[in-house]
C-alpha cells in the first residue's frame, strides 16, 4: 500500500489526521541517538540533538499490567534478527521458570514452544518462542525467568479484575482532553492543573469570513482531538457512538466515581463525558438542522495558554450525516435511563438527529474542504476531514441505523437494506483492521429486535471472527502495520470479542491484542503514556501532544522532564510508512531548508513493521505525529477493548 493510499485509508475511516508543517523550531537540530550512538548530525551543539530513544531490548515480553487468574497466559521470548537490536541475541533454554516475586519460589517449569518451526518473522524481524503459563492462576507477583540465561521478564500480577484501574483511567483521558474545562485537584494531580481553555471558542468566528462578526458562534467545549486542539464533528460523532456502543454492552462495568467533575451525581462517568462531546455537537449544529464541519482551536502549553481566536468551518452533508448518527444512538442511550438529566434530554438528541438527516437528504453534496488552498481554507486545522462519495453514503448508512433504532420508521430500514453491501467486506469478503466503525455499525442493526433477519444473518456470517487469521509470533496479527496501528490492533481485538460474533475460542484470541498494547511486542513497551503508577515497567515516556512539547522542562518527557506527560494516552504505534515531512519552501530560509534536508529518524525509520516506533516527539520536519501522537480515535477503540476484560468493582 502506498503512503498516499494508507493515508486515504486513514482518513475515510475517521481514524487520524494527518499533520500539515508545524511552525519550524529555531535552531538546527539532529537525528535520534540510539544505544548513546549519534547515527546521524546536523548540528555541533548538543542541546540540539534529538532525545535517545530509551526503549529497552526486553526477550521475555508479558502484560505489564498483569493477567486474570482464569485467563489464558502466553509470554513470548525473541530472538532479535532484523532491526536497531539486531546486534542482541537470545535463544532460550530447554525450560524457563515462572517466579513467584515475593517468594522466589518457582511455581511452574514451561518448555518454550517455537513459533511457525523457528522460521523469521518477517513483520518484527524476530524468531520467537511461545511460554503458555495459563495453569498459574494464584494471587501474586511473577516473573518468567530464564535462569541459565540470566534473562527474565518485567514483574506482572495475577490478580482478578486486574485492568480495573488502567480502564478507569483510559476513561479519564477524555476529560484530560476537554476543551473549555479546568482541569483541578481533585480530579488531576496538582503537576498537571491548568484553568478552562479556549475559552474564546464562545465567540468563534466563520473561516471565510474572519472579520464578520455577525459570524460569531458560541461554540463552547468538546474535546481536544488528539495532540492538537482542534475539533471535527465527525470524527467527535464517531467517538461518542464507539462511547455509546460500548456503554450499551456493559453498562455496569461503568460506574460514578472515576473522578471527573460530575463524580457522584447518579450519572455513570461515561455517560457524563459522553453529554459534554455531545453538547458540543449541539452548538455545532445550525437552526436549519445541518451541522459545522470543524473547529480550528490555537496551541500552547498548557492548553489555557492558547488565546488565539478559534474559527469554524461551513456545514456539510457529512459532518450533518456524522452529527443524526451521533445525536440518535445519544437520544436512544439517554432514554434508558429511568429518570434524571439525560433521560429528559432523549426527545431533543431525536428532534436534532432527525433535522440533520432532513437537512442532509436535501443537501447531499455539500463538501467542505478544511485546511485546503484550493479552497482558501489554509491554516483552518489539522487534517482534512471531509470524505469522498463513497464514505458519504458509508455515513449516510451510519445514520439510517440509529435512526432506524430509534424510530422504526421504513424510509431509513429502506436504506439500510438497499446499501449495507456497499461495505467492503460484502464485494471483497476480506475482513479489514481498518473499518472498525463500520463493523460496529452493521454488528448493531444485526442485534435491533426489527431488523430484517436475512440482512443480519449475512452480516454475522461475514464479520465472524472464525474467518480472520490467528497466526503472529506475538499472536495479534493485523492487515497491515500503518499509521495508527495501535488502533488497528484495538480494532481488531474488539470485533474478536464482540458479543455479537464471539466464541469461547475468539474471546481469548481477542484478549491478546490488549497483551500487545500492554507489552507483548519487539519492543516490550506499554504504548500508554507514563503508566509506572498503575502497574507498567516501561510505558510510552514521551508523546506528540501541544500540552506536552518537545523540550518543555515540565512535560516533554517521563525520566528527562520533572513530570513527564499525563498518563493513560495511547499513542498511534508503529508505522512503517514514517518519513520526515517534505521540503519547505525557499521562504522558510537557509536554516529551515537545512532542517528539511536532514534524514529521518532512526528508530523508527528503516525498521521492520512492528519496530517502526521511536521514543520523540519533535515536530516540523521530523513528524513525530506520525508516529507518537494520540487520538481520541484510538483511544475510544482501546477503551472497547480493554471493556471487555473489566469487571465491576465489587
Amino acid at each position: 500500500m502506498s503512503k498516499s493510499q494508507v493515508k486515504s485509508q486513514m482518513q475515510s475511516n475517521g481514524a487520524v489526521r494527518f499533520k500539515m508543517n508545524a511552525a519550524i523550531k529555531t535552531g538546527a537540530m539532529c537525528a535520534l541517538i540510539l544505544s548513546s550512538v549519534l547515527l546521524s548530525s546536523c548540528s555541533d551543539k548538543a542541546s540540539d540533538v534529538l532525545k535517545p530513544s530509551a526503549l529497552p531490548h526486553a526477550f521475555i515480553v508479558i502484560d505489564q499490567f498483569g493477567y486474570d487468574p482464569e485467563a489464558r497466559k502466553i509470554a513470548v521470548l525473541r530472538n532479535p534478527q532484523i532491526g536497531a537490536d539486531a546486534a542482541l541475541e537470545y535463544v532460550p533454554s530447554a525450560q524457563v521458570h515462572v517466579v513467584n516475586v515475593a517468594t522466589g519460589e518457582t511455581v511452574l517449569r514451561v518448555k518454550p514452544k517455537a513459533w511457525n518451526a523457528s522460521q523469521l518473522d518477517d513483520l518484527s524481524g524476530d524468531r520467537v518462542w511461545h511460554v503458555d503459563f495459563s495453569k498459574v492462576s494464584n494471587v501474586g507477583r511473577y516473573k518468567i525467568v530464564d535462569p541459565d540465561k540470566d534473562v527474565s521478564s518485567v514483574p506482572f500480577d495475577i490478580k482478578p479484575n486486574v485492568y480495573r484501574p488502567v480502564f478507569v483511567e483510559a476513561v479519564r483521558n477524555f476529560y484530560y482532553q476537554r476543551a473549555g474545562k479546568e482541569k483541578l485537584p481533585p480530579h488531576i494531580d496538582q503537576p498537571w492543573a491548568d484553568g478552562a481553555s479556549h475559552m474564546q471558542d464562545m465567540s468563534a468566528r466563520r473561516f471565510l469570513d474572519k472579520e464578520n462578526p455577525d459570524t460569531q458562534r458560541d461554540l463552547y467545549g468538546g474535546w481536544y482531538d488528539a495532540g492538537d486542539y482542534n475539533q471535527y464533528t465527525t470524527w467527535t460523532s464517531n467517538y461518542i457512538v464507539t462511547l455509546l456502543l460500548t456503554y450499551a454492552e456493559r453498562p455496569q462495568i461503568f460506574t460514578d466515581n472515576f473522578n471527573i467533575p460530575e463524580s457522584g451525581n447518579r450519572v455513570p462517568d461515561l455517560l457524563d463525558e459522553v453529554e459534554w462531546g455531545a453538547a458540543w455537537l449541539r452548538r455545532m449544529q445550525n437552526e436549519d438542522g445541518s451541522c459545522l464541519s470543524v473547529l480550528g482551536r490555537a496551541g500552547a502549553s498548557p492548553p489555557s495558554a492558547a488565546t488565539e481566536p478559534s474559527y469554524y468551518g461551513d456545514a456539510s452533508t457529512s459532518a450533518s450525516l456524522s452529527c443524526a448518527a451521533a445525536f440518535a444512538l445519544t437520544s436512544k442511550i439517554f432514554a434508558q435511563r429511568r429518570s434524571g438529566k439525560l433521560r429528559r434530554k432523549s426527545a431533543d438528541y431525536k428532534a436534532r438527529a432527525i433535522a440533520a438527516w432532513d437537512w442532509a437528504e436535501a443537501h447531499p453534496n455539500v463538501v467542505f474542504r478544511n485546511n485546503d488552498e484550493a479552497a482558501g481554507t489554509s491554516g483552518l486545522a489539522a487534517g482534512q476531514q471531509e470524505v469522498d462519495d463513497a464514505q458519504r453514503m458509508k455515513i449516510r448508512l451510519k445514520a439510517a441505523i440509529y435512526l432506524y433504532a430509534i424510530t422504526g420508521e421504513k424510509k431509513y430500514h429502506a436504506i439500510i437494506r438497499e446499501t449495507y453491501r456497499s461495505y467492503d467486506i460484502f464485494k471483497t469478503g476480506f475482513l479489514s483492521d481498518f473499518r472498525g466503525f463500520e463493523y460496529d455499525d452493521l454488528l448493531f442493526y444485526a442485534r435491533l429486535p426489527n431488523a430484517d433477519r436475512a440482512t443480519a444473518k449475512q452480516i454475522l456470517t461475514k464479520l465472524n471472527p472464525k474467518n480472520l487469521s490467528d497466526d503472529g509470533a506475538y499472536l495479534s496479527p493485523i492487515t497491515e502495520y500503518t499509521w495508527g496501528s495501535n488502533s488497528s490492533k484495538a480494532r481488531a481485538g474488539a470485533l474478536r470479542s464482540h458479543p455479537a460474533t464471539r466464541s469461547k475460542h475468539s474471546y481469548s484470541r481477542g484478549v491478546n491484542y490488549l497483551h500487545y498494547l500492554h507489552g507483548v511486542n519487539p519492543l516490550g513497551l506499554v504504548y500508554l503514556s507514563n503508566m509506572s503508577e498503575f502497574g507498567a515497567t516501561t510505558s510510552v515516556s514521551t508523546f506528540y501532544h501541544s500540552w506536552f512539547p518537545d523540550g518543555d522542562a515540565k512535560y516533554d518527557q517521563v525520566g528527562v522532564s520533572t513530570y513527564g506527560p499525563l498518563s493513560g494516552y495511547l499513542v498511534g504505534g508503529p508505522n512503517p510508512y514514517y518519513a520526515r515531512s517534505g521540503c519547505c519552501p525557499e521562504s522558510c530560509g537557509p536554516e529551515g531548508n537545512k532542517m528539511c534536508k536532514t534524514a529521518p529518524v532512526t528508530p523508527p525509520f528503516g525498521e521492520p513493521h512492528m519496530k517502526s516506533y521511536g521514543e520523540f516527539n519533535e515536530g516540523w520536519p521530523w513528524a513525530s505525529w506520525q508516529v507518537t501522537e494520540n487520538s481520541l480515535g484510538y483511544q475510544s477503540a482501546y477503551i472497547r477493548l480493554l471493556s471487555r476484560y473489566v469487571e465491576a468493582e465489587e
